[in-house]
């Protein structure tokens, strides 16, 4: 048996432990620069405020009802979750971090340990508050597509107090015809259209259907869910991951940008982040890509881009802003008002199979490299930094509604007047 532990519109949630006076109001977190909203609790959506709404639109509406509008406050979403996962890992031998609000949960080597599963999924719901005041929902199946099902369940019927087990035939046979067929792990919105038109609307009219029939017509991993949703595993959690092939940054500016200087810092800014993370993978370059463009929605839409290939392939953030550096006349345009900047990695390779240069000696600092590393991980992001990104970064993102970062951040700690 799996559980899948999901925590309840987590970004809302997570804003609301250090602010527990807003557990009953209307709570919704916008995207970067305050664009769209991400997230929306329950009575937020109750008021018809839709995910991914430009908050402008809304402005008003928010306003009248008193919503409390947030900027995305990432340091403290990750350093809850981080908490919350490791009071999950406690209740089971095995456990897979599916995302930053989701974790699964094996009971294949503990189950006869464990003498109602219904009861030991409360008891994680209530550890989980008690420790770190997060509500959380848990699924419990004999797969992990049942668990997700489960879990999708316990979300939308009350009744269930955000724990729901499928353990047998009769609870599977309800829970999957009580769900829409776009409610199941791996039914994307084009997927759930397809299904609709033959006449599949339900989660138990898909479990019915010929998984052979439905590869023929679909893929392999409609015929693994099919499968699944009868209780027969198909799907494992991969415990180590394969590295990414590529590694982007990018992000929308807080102001516009007009002058190269700002381009320049706002692209090593980009360069910093991607190969930091191409560091943490062990991934060296063999091509950066750079783009910059102004917003879609100008009258005169305009986009730039270039690649540089590396000669030695390398992740030192000196050596690719330096090739920045060399490049940056051909992104900027007088007179574009720059809304959006980044930085691709392609063409990866394992740095512990690096083909040298006999004749072009690389020019990264690895050392140097390490010891950045190593403070910002100790110290906090951007504790150390390339002078090329700026001190005075004006096109920064902003985030006017932006709530203190309680736990990671000595000047954010609450204090409690006795």
């Amino acid at each position: 048996m799996f559980a899948l532990v999901d925590a309840t519109s987590y970004y809302c949630s997570a804003e609301q432990v250090f602010r527990p006076e807003w557990r009953h109001r209307p709570v919704i977190v916008l995207s970067n620069n305050d664009g769209c909203v991400v997230a929306a609790n329950r009575l937020a959506i109750e008021l018809g405020i839709p995910k991914f709404q430009p908050y402008f639109k809304i402005a008003n509406l928010c306003r009248q009802h008193q919503v409390v509008v947030l900027s995305s406050n990432y340091e403290l979403y990750a350093d809850l979750s981080a908490k919350m996962m490791q009071v999950i890992g406690r209740f089971a031998p095995e456990q897979h971090i599916y995302s930053i609000d989701e974790s699964f949960l094996s009971f294949k080597h503990c189950q006869q340990a464990i003498p109602c599963l219904a009861t030991h999924a409360r008891r994680i719901r209530q550890t989980v508050w008690q420790y770190t005041r997060l509500p959380v929902c848990v699924g419990i199946g004999s797969t992990l597509t049942l668990a997700k099902v489960a879990n999708k369940a316990a979300k939308l019927t009350p009744a269930s107090k955000g724990v729901c087990v499928i353990d047998n035939e009769a609870i599977r046979q309800a829970t999957l015809a009580s769900l829409s067929v776009s409610d199941v792990w791996g039914i994307g919105r084009k997927t759930a259209a397809k299904l609709t038109v033959m006449n599949i609307h339900t989660a138990w009219e898909l479990a019915n259907t010929s998984p052979t029939m439905m590869r023929k017509q679909f893929s392999i991993e409609i015929e693994r869910t099919i499968r699944e949703l009868n209780g027969v595993a198909c799907k494992q959690w991969d415990e180590a991951r394969a590295d990414k092939q590529q590694i982007f940054s990018t992000r929308s500016v807080g102001k516009r940008i007009t002058d190269i200087d700002s381009l320049h810092q706002a692209l090593c800014m980009h360069i910093a982040i991607a190969a930091a993370k191409a560091r943490k993978q062990q991934s060296l370059c063999k091509v950066m890509m750079l783009f910059a463009h102004n917003s879609p929605h100008d009258s005169y839409p305009q986009s730039f881009k270039v690649n540089v290939n590396f000669t030695c392939a390398t992740h030192c953030s000196a050596e690719m802003t330096h090739a920045a550096s060399s490049v940056i006349h051909r992104l900027y345009r007088p007179g574009v008002h720059y809304y959006k900047v980044g930085v691709g990695l392609l063409d990866l390779v394992n740095s512990q199979h690096q083909q040298l240069d006999l004749f072009n000696a690389s020019k990264a600092k690895p050392q140097l490299m390490q010891v950045l590393d190593n403070i910002n991980h100790r110290y906090g992001s951007d504790t150390l930094f390339l002078g090329a990104q700026g001190a005075q970064q004006k096109w920064a993102m902003h985030r006017e509604f932006l709530t203190p970062q309680y736990t990671t951040d000595w000047r954010h700690i609450p204090i409690i007047h006795c």
